[in-house]
């Protein structure tokens, strides 16, 4: 099958970086890749590369000629003034739709996006809408490939859902930049990951995420015990060298030649294989204390709006508590409140008597952007305290991938993934008995997710986690605490249990409001509707005018009991005539009556 976009050996650096070299990978028909690798390796550049905003430095990119290409950037930009439904027409027109068609799909799309209003600006948007917003801006385009640049970045556990079922189901095939493990496992077919300590700089796997994994570390295998056996010749060759050979003949100087070959590729490979990881190990005190934080009825209310309700909860070392629920409902403030940093309006939070508690902060606030990396990992600016020993700040640094020549840059420039490191390097350093970490994925590579993955999991105290990493979640917490954002909270022991009571809850809720609707109808018509001009005006005088009739119709009928009448057969003949109109009129108007009635009561006559 002929790729529609084709990437042969590519190679891009900036400055003295190299990003990637020799790199060769295709988008074909039906396939929807997950792009992965640590920060820095360049993943986003291959996606503007295909996209076609840069330049290789070498290497040749073809696309299918008139291919409809959308590219997803990592931080959409979007004009503050304008709507939602003139960013998405805008994006529909820009790549060639014509204006009306533009406006037809981009109300289609509007539903499909989970915008309620069109009409609402884009400058308040929150970061996962204008995801939203920014995928929608793709899809409109009805693109033959489209490319996305971390689109799970600030998506609530909802909205990542949603991207999901999207992308799942997509027409069109799809390549994607994402650290989302969850999503890899559940939305693609095909997993790149773009390192360097790959030959040819790339290792493509088909299949989902845990086949990918299972097959990386066959590879990783595999390279090993060629790096062994090429280490085992390299050592002989050199046994060889030191007896000192002369190249005399051409035999002899073609194994001096090759030997030094040798040594050259052991050294490539040697680095190829050496991965600076990064080492995170938080430090548990060590207390035996059973009973850690004891919480009773736990209720908190904001104005009119009840965040949290009547919650029980008693936290023991060894616990990890996974705190679930979509943006909004309260998640962040009931750490506070286990933190003791917001006081509940009801109920308790006990501590036990001289508790530590650490906590990893989603907003950063740790951090101040003035300072250098230097001072924000060490007061002295040379050395830190770990587990009782002293640490040079250097060697401290390189642990979480840092270089020397950054410990005297300002946090303010540091990227995101890179200040989120610097938290956690802060953090190792505070003997816990309770770890509070919110959000601590944002901007985090998978290479870093992982290895805190394994030092959560290695915490002897008690874990209070929050986090969209779905992946992260099922393999470090035991036990779930779901919220709704209305008081509501379930307990479970499992991430799939609170998926299904929040389908249940929403289930009942759209029951209700369906009954609450219909209830709502039946009580419209019920109510007394007001009439026309005209019909009030027949309403009004219509029991006077049935009297008047009803007064007619009886004088008729006792002119036909009249002697004189009765024995004269015409004027009885005309008498009878007489009190057969007046029966009529006076039904037409008691029918008058009962349709005006009808009409007032929102009843159909």
């Amino acid at each position: 099958m002929a790729a529609l976009i084709y990437g042969n050996k590519l190679a891009k650096a900036f400055g003295v970086k190299q990003l990637f070299n020799d790199l060769t990978l295709g988008v074909s028909e039906n396939d929807r890749i997950g792009v992965i690798g640590p920060n820095g390796s360049g993943k986003s550049t291959l996606l503007k590369i295909f996209a076609g905003l840069e330049k290789p430095d070498d290497g040749t990119i073809t696309r299918r000629q008139h291919l409809r290409i959308a590219y997803v950037p990592q931080q959409p930009n979007f004009r503050p003034e304008a709507t939602v439904l003139d960013e998405m027409e805008r994006a529909a027109i820009d790549s060639g739709v014509d204006v009306h068609e533009a406006s037809v799909r981009a109300q289609e799309i509007l539903g499909r996006t989970g915008f309620e209003d069109g009409s609402q600006l884009t400058g308040p948007l929150s970061g996962g809408w204008r995801k939203r917003l920014a995928i929608a801006c793709g899809m409109i385009q009805e693109p033959e490939v489209m490319l996305l640049d971390e689109p799970t970045n600030h998506l609530d556990l909802e909205g990542l859902q949603w991207l999901e079922g999207i992308m799942s189901q997509a027409q069109w095939p799809w390549v994607m930049v994402s650290h989302d493990r969850w999503f890899l496992e559940h939305a693609t077919n095909t997993i790149a990951e773009i390192n360097s300590r790959y030959v040819d700089g790339l290792l493509l796997v088909n299949g989902t995420y845990k086949e990918f994994l299972v097959q990386r570390e066959d590879h990783h295998q595999t390279q090993t015990q060629q790096a062994q056996s090429l280490a085992g010749k390299v050592r002989r060759e050199e046994e060889w060298l030191r007896r000192g050979p002369k190249a005399r003949t051409t035999k002899a100087k073609y194994r001096i030649d090759s030997a030094h070959a040798l040594q050259a590729e052991l050294a490539e490979t040697a680095t190829r294989l050496r991965q600076e990881d990064t080492t995170i190990d938080f430090v548990a005190s060590g207390r035996r204390t059973k009973q850690l934080i004891e919480i009773t009825g736990l209720t908190k209310t904001f104005g009119d709006r009840t965040i949290i309700q009547d919650l029980e909860l008693l936290l023991s070392p060894g616990m990890a508590m996974g705190i679930v629920g979509h943006n909004g409902s309260g998640k962040s403030t009931l750490l506070k409140l286990l933190a003791k940093e917001l006081e509940p309006d009801q109920g308790t939070v006990r501590h036990a008597e001289k508790l530590q508690i650490v906590y990893f902060d989603q907003n950063r606030d740790q951090l101040d952007p003035e300072k250098t990396l230097r001072r924000t990992l060490s007061d002295t600016g040379q050395s830190v305290e770990y587990r009782g020993r002293t640490v040079h700040l250097t060697g401290w640094a390189k642990r979480f991938r840092f270089q020397p020549e950054q410990l005297d840059l300002p946090i303010k420039l540091l990227s995101g993934g890179e200040q989120a490191r610097a938290v956690i390097a802060r953090l190792m350093l505070q003997p816990a008995d309770v770890l509070i970490v919110d959000e601590p994925t944002n901007d985090l590579d998978i290479p870093t997710r992982e290895t805190l993955e394994e030092s959560l999991l290695e915490f002897a105290g008690a874990l209070i986690l929050v986090t969209h990493d779905r992946f992260m979640l099922t393999q470090v917490c035991t036990q779930f605490i779901g919220l709704d954002g209305n008081g509501a909270f379930g307990q479970f022991a499992e991430y799939a249990q609170w998926e299904s009571w929040l389908r249940r809850l929403k289930s009942k809720k759209n029951k209700a409001d369906k009954q609450a609707k219909a209830e709502e109808g039946r009580l419209e018509k019920a109510k007394p509707k007001k009439l026309s001009f005209k019909d009030q005006r027949d309403y009004d005088s219509m029991e006077s005018k049935i009297l008047e009739a009803e007064t007619a119709r009886e004088a008729c009928r006792t002119k036909t009991e009249d002697p004189a009448v009765v024995t004269d057969h015409v004027k009885l003949q005309e008498a009878y005539d007489g009190l057969k109109a007046a029966t009529q009129a006076v039904e037409q108007l008691y029918a008058r009556w009962t349709e005006l009635e009808a009409k007032r009561e929102g009843k159909t006559p």
